[in-house]
């Protein structure tokens, strides 16, 4: 016989402790960024990509002018982002990188060498941050020269959201 504690309704299932609890959550705060427009990329400089265009932001977290994500008060926890970029050029080049960077620090990478023309590359992480953690992407290319990443929306993007614990 239980001797469940809590509200037994629909929305509830009984836990291993005994207790009634709801199920679900939400993945919030979250964002989904874009570049609208080419952004040019100096030879050999780690840059910041400035996805310019929101198509959400729950928290209003994500800042279109530095290309920062900054975690919000209460919002401390593990967050899951996920960014790409395409190259602009029909040349064929050398190294090209992205990454994740938490508070100025490289968290991941991904590199392509040697680099082909029109390469897409890309990085997902998951990274706990505390309140005030800045998380931005930074890509570098060494062609010799500048070259712009690609600014349509299907091809440069960054996401994240806080997961459900």
């Amino acid at each position: 016989k239980l001797s469940a504690t809590g509200t037994k309704d629909a929305t509830t299932f009984l836990r291993g402790d005994n207790t009634f609890a709801t199920a679900g959550g939400t993945n919030t705060p979250n964002f989904s960024v874009y570049r609208n427009g080419n952004q040019t990329i100096a030879n050999a400089t780690t840059t910041t990509v400035i996805y310019n265009t929101k198509l959400f932001d729950t928290a209003s977290a994500y800042d279109t002018s530095t290309g920062e994500f900054t975690v919000p008060s209460g919002q401390a926890g593990k967050y899951f982002f996920t960014a790409q970029v395409q190259w602009n050029t029909l040349a064929d080049f050398d190294l090209t990188l992205i990454d994740i960077a938490k508070n100025g620090t490289i968290a991941v990478y991904g590199d392509i060498n040697p680099n082909r023309y029109y390469n897409t590359i890309s990085v997902n992480l998951l990274l706990e941050l505390a309140v005030s953690d800045v998380v931005k992407i930074r890509v570098a290319q060494e062609s010799g020269g500048s070259i712009d990443i690609n600014g349509e929306s299907y091809r440069c993007y960054f996401t994240g959201y806080k997961i459900i614990e």
